[in-house]
């Protein structure tokens, strides 16, 4: 008997359709690309079907993997309807959101609970801001049910990626840079970016400091180690370092003492909805969960 595939191996599948490209695909999902490509083989050979053709130079759905996408497009609508619809008929109840600083900025947040509250009306929702390391420690004490964050995550956590995000760099309004229109990596290489408390998982500084860089360049850091968005943009504000943001923080953040500038070769950042590994189907939380998949882009 063949082996059922996974609402996640299909999902995967549907990325990698839009994509057409393994590393893309798996950059947008936030996983390795051999995990990616892990995953498409079992999903085949659970299948039984070869659904993709892949080479050195391109990647494509055979006719099999193309009549099958619609097919995966229908289980996963109607396991999502099937989840909103338990959501709709649970018991009221109390589901405490955890808000990385600036997150509440994006419209696709704004999206997701619009979208929850409208089917959930019975549910309470108390939302929490968070700081940089409170955002990496709630969900590992409890203190919130699931997250508004940024990726990369810490092990034992699970994401749904729902938008993708520019990154400016941040730097002083007196600094020789905060007249340039745009910015590259190699124009920072010698600027040094605000230090994040050691409380932050390293991937996730490293990350938001774009280290390393493409030219292999080293990241210099200030001894600062701040906590908070407030204090990172204070230091940047008296000439002490510079960073890298979100482009919401911009608009939720105008100070008259930086510049937000665009970098032409930095990659975007992944806003996602966090929360606790086996976490996904409790109440409240599955219907967080739906609602970022609906509005996911």
């Amino acid at each position: 008997m063949t082996a059922e595939p996974s609402f996640h191996q299909l999902r995967l599948l549907l990325t990698l359709a839009e994509e057409l490209h393994f590393g893309r695909a798996a950059a947008r999902l936030f996983i390795t690309q051999p995990a990616l490509s892990q995953q498409i083989g079992a999903l085949e050979k659970r299948l039984s079907l070869k659904l993709i053709d892949r080479t050195t130079r391109r990647v494509a759905l055979t006719d099999a993997g193309h009549a099958l996408l619609l097919e995966a497009k229908e289980v996963i609508n109607a396991m999502d309807r099937l989840l909103t619809q338990a959501g709709r008929r649970r018991h009221s109840g109390k589901v405490v959101i955890g808000m990385l600083e600036g997150a509440l900025g994006l419209t696709s947040t704004r999206a997701v609970l619009k979208a929850v509250r409208n089917h959930c009306p019975d549910f309470t929702f108390d939302v929490r801001v968070l700081d940089l390391v409170g955002q990496h420690r709630c969900l590992e004490t409890g203190e919130v049910d699931a997250l508004f964050g940024y990726l990369p995550a810490k092990a034992g956590v699970t994401s749904l990626p729902f938008a993708h995000e520019p990154r400016l760099a941040c730097v002083s309004r007196a600094a020789r840079l905060a007249s340039s229109p745009e910015l590259t990596l190699a124009e920072l290489s010698r600027e040094a970016v605000v230090g994040v408390s050691r409380e932050v998982p390293r991937t996730w500084r490293e990350f938001w400091a774009a280290d390393p860089r493409p030219d292999g360049a080293a990241v210099r850091y200030t001894g600062h180690g701040v906590t908070s968005l407030e204090a990172m943009l204070t230091i940047v504000a008296l000439g002490e370092g510079i960073a890298f943001v979100p482009a919401g923080v911009r608009d939720l953040y105008p100070r008259p003492d930086v510049r937000y500038l665009p970098v032409l070769d930095m990659w975007p950042c992944t806003p996602a909805l966090l929360w606790p590994e086996g976490a996904g189907d409790l109440p409240g939380v599955a219907d967080l969960r739906i609602a970022a998949a609906q509005v996911a882009v």
